[in-house]
């Protein structure tokens, strides 16, 4: 689970890599799942992407789940 301490960005969370509760930067992304042109307006869907700022792991998550 992320917490939040002294650090400049302030989100801490465990890293499976490192092994150790690390500074990660999170973000939301909308991301277009479908491959066909006429429907790619309706597939958007928000993922949270969080990278280590120690070892550069990038993992992502679907945020919708519908």
């Amino acid at each position: 689970m992320a917490t939040t301490d002294d650090s400049f960005n302030g989100l801490t969370e465990y890293c499976e890599d490192c092994d150790l509760e690390t500074l990660h930067e999170v973000s939301v992304q909308i991301r277009t799942e479908s491959t066909k042109e006429e429907n790619a307006q309706f597939s958007r869907e928000p993922y949270r992407v969080c990278e280590c700022q120690r070892c550069g792991n990038r993992s992502s998550q679907r945020m919708n789940n519908a």
